[in-house]
């Protein structure tokens, strides 16, 4: 392994879908009897890509699929990609919480993961019991513990709580507690997923600078989950980027940002079953852009960007105005950005043509907004479509201190342009 301490070599998971078993009993004692002699899943031809735009027609899903990849010593590795990509099934794996369908995984060295709420932790112990059976399980003697105890005690912030049963914790509680515990006992590797978002923004930014100098003075590998841009740019020192169980890019960290944010496979389709129009005036197409007018599929609270709407107007339209509403996923109505809003009303020629909506710095929080869109004139031209689309937001330095926006109905439209 030189100086790696985590290798791994044609790493795949699948996941049946439905019921556990393969459906026969003489199929499962063929699965299992492949499985003893070291041989693939029979059934695994039957697996298919972990696409969940798709509708499955197969019995199985690949979670991860061909992994080869190694993390050194001391490496700082974030972890990125979309929800359903894989990320949390790769950190199980190399937590060995459960075992691989195909492929090697090889480590050199303890590790400690904060994976969710409680992970590791009895709920009927006490916290100062749960830290000493953390710490046994990786191999620590209990002098050893004890010597780190206030520390974890005191960066937690449960000095009152240390002999309370974790189960009448907070999930906020919890989460202190265990990332103290996987922190301070000292592994050589930490693996840490989304679960710090959480937290409070105090002890998300106490979490990041432990982390840098578990990694920086202490020489430890860390292996970090997030959706938090801003956090991933200032704590890692490589980036990997998962897409759909592939890895799609290994390498430095801006980079890898860079390209979740751009992805190559860009929808713009909108769906128009619940639109009402005259015909006249109507919305084609949206595109989220930066700052560069490159497109990109993902937005980060607190970035520069733009939202714009592609039209077509068979007639010239007179005093027309553009609006965009947001919607949480549960339908929770957010903010309004409307053109006359910021600018006069436009007269609108007829022809193809787009308007911008200027965002100096988006004042959303992370979440996916469903987008109800409308156009109308004075004089006829009006297109209204409901549940248009989906714009996804993630967590970024909204207030350039490293901490996360605090609202999600702050929504405000800096500027409007439009080009006909």
């Amino acid at each position: 392994m030189s100086n790696s301490v985590i290798k791994v070599d044609n790493l795949s998971k699948m996941y049946d879908l439905g019921l556990v078993g393969t459906g026969t009993l003489s199929k499962d004692l063929n699965r299992y009897w492949a499985k003893l002699r070291g041989h693939p899943d029979p059934y695994a031809k039957l697996a298919e890509i972990n696409d969940r735009s798709k509708k499955s027609e197969g019995t199985s899903v690949w979670a991860l699929r061909n992994l080869n990849f190694s993390v050194g010593q001391g490496d700082v590795l974030g972890i990125i990609g979309k929800n359903g990509a894989g990320k949390s099934t790769l950190l199980k794996l190399l937590s060995q919480i459960t075992a691989p369908s195909k492929g090697e995984i090889k480590i050199r060295g303890r590790i400690a993961s904060l994976l969710e709420v409680g992970t590791g932790m009895h709920p009927e112990m006490t916290a100062r019991q749960n830290i000493y059976l953390n710490g046994a399980i990786m191999g620590m003697h209990r002098q050893e513990i004890t010597s780190k105890l206030d520390e974890i005690v005191d960066f937690a912030g449960i000095g009152k709580y240390i002999d309370t049963p974790i189960k009448r914790f907070s999930s906020g509680m919890q989460v202190r507690l265990g990332f103290a515990v996987a922190a301070f006992l000292e592994p050589e590797i930490l693996i840490v997923d989304e679960v710090l978002a959480v937290g409070d923004a105090e002890f998300q930014k106490k979490a990041i600078v432990k982390m840098q100098d578990v990694s920086k003075a202490e020489g430890r590998t860390v292996l970090f989950v997030s959706h938090n841009m801003t956090s991933v740019q200032s704590l890692c020192t490589k980036g990997m980027l998962l897409d759909k169980g592939y890895i799609t890019f290994n390498g430095g960290v801006a980079e890898c940002i860079e390209k979740y944010l751009h992805s190559d496979n860009l929808s713009n389709e909108l769906d128009t079953s619940n639109r009402a129009s005259d015909g006249f005036l109507q919305i084609c197409k949206l595109s989220l852009l930066d700052t560069q007018n490159k497109e990109i599929d993902v937005l980060l609270s607190g970035m520069s960007c733009k939202v714009r709407l592609w039209y077509k107007a068979s007639i010239s339209v007179e005093d027309a105005f553009f609006s965009i509403a947001w919607f949480s996923a549960l339908g929770s109505f957010y903010t309004t950005c409307r053109s006359d809003m910021v600018s006069d009303l436009i007269n609108v020629k007829e022809g193809e043509g787009f308007i911008d909506f200027i965002f100096n710095r988006l004042p959303f929080t992370a979440g996916s907004y469903n987008i109800n869109l409308l156009a109308k004139g004075r004089n006829g031209g009006s297109d209204w479509i409901q549940n248009a689309c989906i714009i996804n937001v993630e967590n970024g330095d909204f207030y350039n201190k490293g901490i996360l926006p605090a609202s999600g109905r702050q929504g405000i439209m800096l500027k409007f342009q439009i080009e006909l």
